[in-house]
């Protein structure tokens, strides 16, 4: 597995260290250099950090309980396999709570400030000459933009559960942003739940919602597939290499 290597040898503050250690090891799990399946030791990650095991094994337990990382304590990490039943599951919940949300942003009277809508009205309701190009700044708004729908209707508890949804369909969500179709595809979907939910039309905004996140599900579903086959063609040479590089 080719992994981005870091140089650690400048002084940094433990937490500090902690933090930039889970931030490479998640980007190289989102970016499929380290495959679903791929194990390591503790030890191989500290030795190409340049680092003690202490801020390793903090930044690995932290992936762990946010669900990316398996611990093995006789032979290890894992990097956790796909399981599509999983991300479909968390997929049902999240439109479960966004479409509860939308029916209760719905059933507000009319002449009610809705500020977190407005903002989502000048990301999103505007011209074509006027949509983003970086995938990556799409996708976070994106999710941002499911985030804020559910943030608006009130109940905080359900904002953070599905905040939390959120982050564990990251891995693949973010994928639905590397072709230019689907990025115009998601500013056109946002625009029309958004004209929906301000003129109160609950179940047009209800089956928009939900077609637009089907839709998404089963893009990036594909596309998984497609560049976990591409990675673990290119890591083929290395088969039998079982060390971080």
């Amino acid at each position: 597995m080719q992994l981005l290597r870091s140089d650690s040898r400048t002084k940094e503050r433990p937490e500090n260290l902690a933090e930039r250690i889970y931030g490479q090891l998640k980007d190289d799990i989102f970016e499929f250099r380290l495959l679903p399946g791929d194990r390591f030791s503790e030890g191989e990650i500290a030795a190409r950090m340049d680092v003690s095991r202490t801020p390793v094994r903090q930044a690995l337990y932290r992936l762990e309980r946010e669900g990316y990382l398996e611990v093995y304590f006789r032979s290890g990490w894992q990097v956790r396999p796909f399981d599509f039943q999983y991300f479909e599951e968390l997929y049902e919940l999240r439109i479960v709570l966004e479409i509860e949300a939308v029916k209760r942003l719905c059933e507000r009277p009319a002449d009610q400030p809705a500020p977190l809508l407005d903002e989502l009205k000048v990301i999103w309701c505007v011209a074509a000459g006027e949509y983003l190009s970086d995938g990556r700044e799409v996708s976070q708004l994106d999710e941002r933009f499911h985030c804020q729908l559910v943030e608006a209707a009130g109940n905080r508890e359900m904002a953070r559960i599905h905040a939390d949804v959120s982050e564990k369909i990251r891995i693949i969500r973010r994928l639905d942003f590397t072709k230019v179709p689907r990025v115009e595809l998601t500013y056109q979907e946002h625009a029309r739940i958004l004209g929906a939910i301000l003129s109160r039309r609950y179940e047009e905004a209800q089956l928009l919602l939900r077609a637009h996140i089907e839709i998404s599900k089963a893009e990036v579903r594909k596309i998984t597939l497609h560049m976990l086959h591409l990675a673990r063609e290119r890591a083929t040479p290395e088969k039998g290499d079982s060390h971080v590089s």
